[in-house]
């Protein structure tokens, strides 16, 4: 979307007679809330399954003109959430030109803009700031400086015969340079205590201190800040005061059921280039979903670390992209993820979870339960198998049906004809019109359901699978 022309006032004058009127920063957000509000349009639609329980929190937050702390494991969208924030500014904002900290033409507050409005009065030049301009981010390490946030004297200046004591000397972190704005640190709790007294004082006073510089700067600025809770409850990583100076405390969460969880993976995922369509069974989105469900009440992961929808969008890539690699060495008609490309899933889980007291060796073994576990939920959910007493019976009879990640959707066709009870509930799953590869895809999910549920055999090796009666 194109972004709308900057008005066309470039003086203090001009800016008068156009009748442009000063407001705060939480003035700003609040009116621009209510006017969306009122016209029935939601804060931000760029996150999923907050409907319902953050989202009203985080307005009620803004309306009421409160500092704000978000409380969630990692991949809970926190970061995307405060960046959607920036919707709400107004799409420019007339300063001071060449001010560092932005200051309003009608309220200065840097030496800088004071001595140009008194020597300049009204041919003050202005400039306008599009409003992606006035957000500013900072991931918190034990390493940020007082520099990197508030500020410091700059040596430069000084060599070129400014004083130490001269306002004009300072060059300002990103707190300062985020008036008028929205500050956003991320990470709280890994801010150094000293540090953490620093935006204390930002927090309450509105102002900045620089070394032994008395500086008083009337910051209007909206800091917004994320913390795993830990880190944040129990840990003691922060310092209390600057706790209390928050405003609203908001609590994160992770899809609370599978379809908003697929939601976001059918949002987020970039699926890869391909001369043939992609076609993703329903059965193969849930489960994908459902593996980070499973894990996130898993004893084996480490829960205070989180299980991130990033999981899901990554094993929904990594599943799709096995298919591909298959269907590139096959010929068949469509890309049609299988539930023997599940193996694949290790290698984009390994790095995005936490064992909990255990040897990392056996870290497959743990993602190839969740696997089960989850094609087993959605087998039992989703399947209402009325032919499983004859197929069961069909297999008493010396029947062997290999699967795996490299064989062509005519081989499952094959097996169809040859164990024609299997026919109708593969049908039924894939759908009346599915072509080779989704009947394919169709016949492993009821196979291994069955398997799942104790009624068939199987000896497996990676993505291979053999699947044979339970009597033999």
């Amino acid at each position: 979307m194109t972004t709308p022309a900057p008005p066309t006032a470039t003086t203090l004058r001009e800016l008068k007679a156009s009748g442009w009127t000063s407001r705060s920063i939480r003035e700003e957000l609040r009116a621009n809330l209510e006017d969306r509000i009122a016209n029935g349009l939601p804060l931000t639609s760029a996150v999923l399954g907050y409907e319902d329980t953050v989202l009203p929190q985080l307005e009620t937050a803004i309306l009421a003109g409160h500092d704000i702390i978000l409380l969630g494991e990692r991949g809970q969208a926190k970061t995307r959430m405060i960046r959607s924030l920036v919707e709400l500014l107004d799409e420019w904002l007339p300063i001071v030109a060449g001010s560092d900290v932005r200051d309003n033409p009608y309220a200065p507050i840097s030496a800088f803009a004071l001595d140009l409005l008194e020597e300049l009065g009204d041919d003050t030049p202005i400039a306008w700031v599009n409003r992606a301009q006035r957000f500013a981010e900072k991931l918190a390490s034990p390493d940020t400086s007082m520099a990197d946030l508030i500020g410091e004297v700059d040596p430069i200046k000084v060599a070129g015969g400014l004083f130490l004591d001269d306002p004009k000397a300072l060059s300002y972190g990103l707190v300062p340079k985020s008036n008028r704005g929205i500050f956003a640190m991320n990470e709280l709790p890994d801010l150094a205590e000293r540090i953490q007294v620093g935006l204390l004082n930002v927090l309450e006073e509105r102002d900045v201190q620089i070394r032994g510089h008395l500086v008083r700067m009337d910051l209007d600025v909206l800091v917004v800040a994320t913390a795993n809770p830990e880190d944040y409850t129990n840990r003691g990583r922060l310092i209390t005061p600057l706790k209390d100076r928050f405003g609203s405390q908001i609590r994160t969460h992770y899809p609370y059921d599978v379809a908003t969880e697929v939601a976001i993976m059918h949002q987020e995922a970039k699926l890869p280039t391909s001369p043939k369509p992609i076609i993703v069974p329903w059965f193969i989105d849930d489960i994908v979903a459902r593996i980070s469900h499973v894990a996130r009440s898993s004893h084996a992961i480490n829960q205070s670390s989180g299980v991130s929808v990033r999981l899901s969008i990554a094993n929904y890539e990594t599943v799709i992209a096995n298919a591909l690699r298959r269907t590139l060495r096959t010929g068949d008609d469509a890309v049609v993820p299988r539930v023997s490309d599940l193996s694949a899933v290790v290698q984009s889980t390994q790095g995005k979870i936490e064992f909990d007291t255990m040897d990392e060796s056996d870290s497959d073994h743990v993602i190839a339960a969740l696997v089960g576990l989850a094609v087993r939920q959605a087998f039992m959910e989703h399947v209402l198998l009325e032919e499983a007493g004859d197929i069961v019976e069909a297999f008493s009879h010396e029947v062997l049906v290999h699967t795996g990640d490299d064989l062509p959707a005519k081989d499952y066709l094959e097996v169809l004809a040859n164990l024609p009870v299997l026919e109708p509930p593969v049908r039924r799953v894939a759908g009346p019109n599915a072509g080779p590869s989704e009947m394919a895809a169709a016949t492993e999910f009821i196979l291994e359901g069955l398997y799942l549920t104790k009624r068939l055999a199987k000896d497996s090796s990676g993505a291979r699978a053999l699947y044979r009666s339970r009597n033999r």
